[in-house]
Parts: C-alpha cells; structure tokens; sequence
C-alpha cells in the first residue's frame, strides 16, 4: 500500500488547507483569552509591516524552499530523505570553509565558488546516505535521520579546531571575507538574492519532475517500484540522483545562510531548518512550484511570531501550532490511498 499526491486543483486543496488551520489557530488564540485578529494583524506586521521586515522574512523563507525542494523530489520518488538538517549543515561548513580556504578579491566568482563548495558538501553527505542505504539495505529514514547528528558533531568538531575563531566565547568561524557576502540584491527589501534562486530552482525542478524522462522515472518509482523496474528504470540509479541533487540543494541552503545571514559559520545554525524542509516539503504537495509559497508561508509566520508575542501576548510557539495544523490539513486534503 502507497501514498500518493493528488495534483488535480494542487491550489485550491493547500488554500483550504491554510484557511482552516488559521480558524483552528484562531479558536485556540481565543480559548486563551486573545483577540485572534488582534493576534493575526500583529503577526502580519511583524512579517511584513515594512520593507525590512518582508526582506527577513524571505531570508528566513530561502532555506526551507530551497531544502524542501530537494525533499519534495526525494519524496515523489519514495526515497524518504530526512537528512537534510545534516546536509544543511554540512552545507554550511563548506561553504565556509571554501570561503576562508582561497579568498577571492572579486564579489561574484568568491559567491559563486563558496556556494559551489557547499553544494558539493551536501552532495557528498547525501551520497553518504545512499551508498550505505543501498549497499548495506538500511532504510533510508534511518540512515537519513541518524547522519543528522554525525554532521551536527563534525561541525562542532571543525569548528573546535581548524574552522574555529581563535578566542571567541563559543563556537563559530572568523567572519567571512566581504567579497563573498551576499548582496542586499532585491530592491527596497533588505534581502539577498537566495529566495529568488530558490524559485528560479524550483522552476527548473517542476520541468525535471513533468518534462523529462528522468522525472518520469521518479515519478512511477514513487508510486510503484515494481512498475519502475518493469518499465527498465534502475531504482539504484533513481536513488542515486535524486539524493545527490537533494543534498546539493540543503548544501547550498546551508551555504546561503553562513554566506547570507550570518556571515561565519556558527554552531547550530541549521538546528531546525532540515526538519522544517520536510514540513515545507508536504505543505507544497511534493511539487517543487507549490513548495515557494509554502516555504514563503513558513517565513513569514516566523518572522511575525515574536511581534504577536511582543504586542498581544500570545506565545511564539503558536507559530508551530499553526504549521502542524496547515500540515495535517493539506494532507487530508491531497494524499490519496493507492495501491502498488
């Protein structure tokens, strides 16, 4: 028996979906002794009251678009890839390290090597992932899951030692050169330019997934690997792909962030974002174009969660009520039962 994603009127179905989560929201703001739209109006001022404010909500959107893209590819091939907290990570290093390794006087070839070197980080630990899935037979919801904590460890590990910023109070890496800064490139937004990469990907993910024979072969892998294998699709290679190119992109999230954001690589600074891929992942239906308001939906509940805090009182962890709920809902609304 398999699970299977309803694509007819994909929008509809996540529209209604995030309306009732919000109304749950709203009742369980009210039981609490709060005006939910008193709540809901500060949230969305918090988010997107002002350019600035709408800028960080879509740097906090670029890794969870980004990650949950390459989940969401993972996913409609049935490889359930729950690494990429660790990808993230591991991501991050390299990018970093990359970065402080051979710097770079130009802005955009320092950008564009320091990302290479996240991606190809992430990469490799996704591939870690598969090769001991498929040549040992261990599932890969456990190889995934388990390789999180491994990467988290070797981070903290580069960071005691060679990665790490001599004399500072914790863990972290010097501050990275500022060639390879991320420009503030959207105009009017304080934002780097890493969510639109994340939809000119997205993009090209769609037409991977819907217009080529290699996402044609994820897509019957999904649903039926017997029908892949009768069909002359090797599910081995199929794993293979779509784990590299899943890893390459949390990699390159992960590098985005260090590169981006934080400017130096900091212990935990992925802590959460892998998790909340998969979240964003099922929110867009595993499709790669549904996964960018998804992801931008994410951002910008984080983004306003401490102002409704700050204003109405209403704990930031409602945050988290509401994307469990949304989830819930847009899995009742999109899964379909089907059998293999």
């Amino acid at each position: 028996m398999r699970f299977a994603i309803a694509r007819d009127s994909l929008l509809p179905r996540i529209a209604l979906a995030v309306a009732l989560s919000l109304l749950c929201a709203a009742a369980l703001i009210a039981l609490s002794g709060h005006n939910p739209f008193t709540a809901f109006a500060a949230m969305l001022d918090g988010a997107a009251g002002s350019p600035h404010q709408f800028g960080v909500a879509l740097n906090k959107s670029t890794p969870y678009l980004l990650a949950g893209s390459g989940v969401a590819l993972c996913f409609r091939a049935g490889v359930i890839n729950i690494g990429a907290e660790g990808q993230i990570a591991v991501g991050g290093a390299g990018a970093a390290a990359t970065a402080l390794a051979w710097p770079i006087d130009s802005p955009l070839p320092a950008i564009l090597l320091a990302l290479a070197g996240g991606a190809v980080a992430g990469s490799a630990w996704a591939a870690v992932a598969a090769s001991i899935h498929l040549a040992r037979h261990v599932h890969e919801v456990l190889v995934t899951l388990l390789l999180n904590f491994v990467a988290v460890l070797l981070v903290q590990q580069a960071l005691a030692g060679p990665l790490g910023e001599f004399g500072a109070g914790f863990l972290q890496s010097p501050k990275m050169p500022a060639p390879v800064w991320l420009p503030r490139a959207i105009p009017g937004l304080d934002a780097h330019p890493g969510f639109i990469l994340g939809v000119v990907l997205a993009a090209g993910l769609s037409f991977l997934l819907w217009r080529t024979r290699f996402g044609f072969s994820l897509r019957v892998a999904g649903a039926s690997r017997p029908a892949a294998l009768y069909a002359g699709f090797s599910v081995a290679r199929i794993t293979w792909g779509v784990m590299l190119l899943s890893g390459a992109l949390a990699g390159l999230a992960g590098g985005i962030e260090v590169l981006g954001v934080q400017r130096r690589l900091i212990e935990g600074f992925s802590l959460g974002f892998g998790f909340k891929a998969v979240t964003v992942a099922l929110l867009g239906a595993l499709e790669p174009l549904a996964v960018v308001p998804a992801a931008l939906f994410v951002g910008l509940l984080e983004a306003g969660s401490l102002s409704m805090q700050r204003q109405v009182g209403v704990p930031s962890s409602m945050v988290a009520v509401i994307e469990g709920l949304t989830m819930l809902f847009v899995l009742a609304a999109t899964v379909r039962r089907r059998t293999a």
